[in-house]
């Protein structure tokens, strides 16, 4: 028996044709959404987890700089405290070199020579006194070279003057100090070993 298809078969094709294009093209547009979401989806995860690590970074960074500048201000205190511990260290030194000035000083001054002043600028020193004669004033020099405190002696001036009705030498010498002396000038001192000024 001949069996005759009197349907649209073709207009049924196109419309399967049309069907399966339709669901393809939903399909193809469902799964680039898919790739879409999904790739935004990683990419913010990956932007917050970045900003995470950003803002930890800073944090990180500004804790660092606090204690850069923590370590900046022990180091200012340390170059402070360092600088005091020197400054103590030269007055302990100045102290005991001016001691040890005066008791040299004493015991160079010979009988016949009266110092009237006795001034220290760094490491320089200046006396101004009276002597009996020239002959110890240059004695008073030769004492002063071989002394252990004072060196270089040099006589400034030397001039006949009269102190309680004495004819006196009043001499003007400068001298230097041998080991390291105070920074600071010692002030002016009256030194008369023989308990009398002329």
């Amino acid at each position: 028996m001949i069996r005759i298809n009197l349907l649209p078969h073709r207009e049924q094709k196109k419309a399967a044709h049309r069907l399966r294009f339709q669901l393809l093209l939903g399909s193809s547009f469902g799964a680039a959404l898919l790739i879409v979401g999904l790739g935004y989806f990683i990419l913010d995860t990956r932007q917050s987890h970045q900003e995470e690590r950003n803002q930890f970074l800073q944090g990180e960074i500004a804790k660092l700089d606090q204690q850069i500048k923590d370590i900046g201000a022990l180091k200012k205190q340390r170059d402070d405290l360092l600088a005091r511990k020197q400054l103590v260290e030269r007055l302990q030194q100045g102290r005991n070199d001016a001691v040890h000035i005066f008791d040299q000083l004493v015991r160079q001054t010979p009988d016949g020579i009266y110092l009237s002043s006795f001034k220290q600028s760094g490491n320089s020193f200046s006396f101004t006194g009276y002597g009996l004669s020239g002959a110890r004033v240059s004695n008073y020099m030769r004492t002063l070279a071989q002394s252990s405190v004072f060196t270089e002696p040099q006589l400034v001036e030397v001039k006949a003057s009269t102190a309680s009705n004495q004819r006196v030498s009043e001499f003007s010498l400068t001298s230097t100090f041998k080991q390291t002396a105070p920074a600071a000038s010692a002030p002016q001192g009256q030194v008369a070993p023989q308990g009398a000024k002329p």
